[in-house]
């Protein structure tokens, strides 16, 4: 009976050792996958390893137990001409650039930008409600919607049902503006590009001014205008978690838009659309947003302001509002932030655009952002808006031709957020231009790293008490995933 005992005790005392074994080895487990301009997204199975020297000296160290900021989502912009673009192909072929961008083996976005009403890549200007004075909102429907967003938005649903998804008008209805216009400028763009839409003389409004009608008519009118978009969008299947009351709130284009001083901004939050929202139950939550200034006082004054404060449950920066981030993150740490559209470049759809957006991303990872979006997922091969100006695109698809290209930048995205999603933490690490580190729900430890030289590299990476050692390719983008 003893020596039976004893052989039990014995079996389990090796199972033991055995689960211990695989424990660790489970935990000492790490991955590489690389990217280059001509190779992309290659598993580097033996570029990566444990450095079981301790004297080792760091290139980078992760500080796995310093968590910092949730991540709410990564994803890009919606906008009709993305859908023309996509509509050209074959069924099998769409689903597949859709499976690249909102699938589990793609991109696995997780968030999505949609534009109230037109932006400067719509095929037209429209808002959902062109009748001018219809302050009690009779003829708002999003039937144009109906046909070119939503299907859009619902191929992001159907592949991950948890897609968050918010939404920012460029304008109001033009009927709601001083110069009853959907732009505030005419003429020719910068760069001798041309401008297209036949503003009157004398009808321009600069950024030192609201364009916004502010009267209580109006901004009662606006309030309601954005709960029932709230409403009417989750009617449809496309829920939306949260609104920016307008895209680059300091900035007077000649395509759709609106500038608010940051006096009257808040004042709409805190009497009127915050106090609107609460009346028609809606959890939609609202956001400062998009703020393209430097200035933080814009910034500051509506998070401080004594009624909007209550509602503003977070702030989106896009474009030079990268500059007034920091300040921002110093002095509100329990305010979300968020980098709501990364630079749009000009059609160069290279290597060159990867760097830039990678150097976005640390800025903002580094300064409490808690989501990036790429803009325009998805253009045809001319990649111009409706006012003349080509930009980059994630994926270009010829109109002529169907081919698809998938550009260096979705690489970069696919890089971060196949592997980072809602809930997982940016980590703390050591200073430096050319990493990012993540703890995943998982508990793996996810690292960006880029290589810039224009030769391949062997670096030494610290998470907690373990060293990684990785070999880089030359100009190279790579994600290292340690269990």
């Amino acid at each position: 009976m003893k020596s039976k005992l004893h052989k039990g005790i014995s079996k389990l005392t090796c199972l033991l050792v055995l689960l211990v074994v695989f424990s660790t080895a489970q935990a000492q487990k790490v991955d590489l996958v690389y990217s280059t301009a001509s190779a992309r997204w290659i598993k580097g199975k033996k570029a990566v390893s444990i450095n079981k020297d301790q004297s080792v000296k760091a290139d980078i160290t992760v500080f796995a137990d310093s968590e910092l900021q949730l991540i709410d989502g990564i994803g890009g912009a919606f906008n009709e001409l993305g859908w023309t673009a996509v509509n050209v192909l074959p069924q099998k072929a769409a689903n597949e650039v859709f499976d690249a961008l909102f699938g589990e083996d793609g991109c696995n976005f997780s968030m999505g930008r949609v534009p109230i009403g037109a932006s400067d890549y719509a095929l037209s200007y429209y808002s959902m409600d062109d009748v001018p004075e219809d302050f009690e909102m009779r003829d708002f429907n999003i039937d144009r919607d109906r046909f070119i967003m939503i299907p859009y938005l619902k191929e992001a649903f159907k592949r991950r049902p948890d897609f968050k998804l918010w939404g920012s008008p460029w304008t109001p209805p033009a009927w709601m503006k001083v110069n009853e216009h959907y732009s505030l400028r005419a003429g020719e763009m910068e760069e001798g590009r041309t401008g297209g839409n036949k503003m009157a003389p004398g009808k321009e409004i600069r950024t030192s001014s609201t364009a916004f009608k502010m009267q209580r008519r109006y901004l009662e009118a606006y309030a309601l205008y954005f709960s029932k978009f709230v409403t009417a969008y989750k009617e449809a299947g496309t829920p939306v978690f949260m609104i920016q009351p307008q895209n680059e709130i300091l900035y007077a284009p000649n395509w759709p838009a609106c500038t608010w001083l940051t006096e009257d901004m808040s004042y709409f939050i805190g009497d009127f659309l915050g106090p609107k929202f609460e009346a028609d139950s809606l959890d939609t939550e609202i956001w400062l947003g998009t703020i393209n200034s430097p200035d933080t006082r814009y910034v500051k004054y509506a998070l401080d302001h004594k009624n909007a404060k209550k509602y503003i449950k977070g702030v989106g920066f896009q474009w030079n509002g990268e500059r007034s981030i920091p300040t921002i993150a110093k002095e509100y740490p329990n305010i979300k932030l968020m980098q709501t559209e990364n630079k749009c470049g000009e059609q160069e759809n290279d290597w060159s655009s990867l760097e830039r957006s990678w150097k976005s991303m640390v800025h903002y990872f580094n300064n409490g952002a808690g989501s990036y979006l790429y803009w325009n997922m998805i253009l045809d091969e001319t990649g111009k808006s409706a006012w003349g100006w080509p930009q980059n695109s994630m994926i270009v698809i010829d109109s002529e031709s169907k081919e698809v290209k998938y550009n260096d930048e979705f690489y970069l995205f696919k890089h971060l957020s196949h592997f980072v999603q809602p809930g997982d933490h940016y980590l703390k690490s050591s200073e430096g231009d050319n990493h990012l580190a993540f703890k995943l729900k998982d508990g793996r430890t996810m690292l960006m790293v880029y290589n810039p030289e224009e030769k391949a590299k062997t670096i030494n990476i610290t998470v907690g008490e373990t060293t990684i050692t990785a070999d880089l390719e030359a100009v190279s983008i790579n994600t290292i995933l340690l269990n």
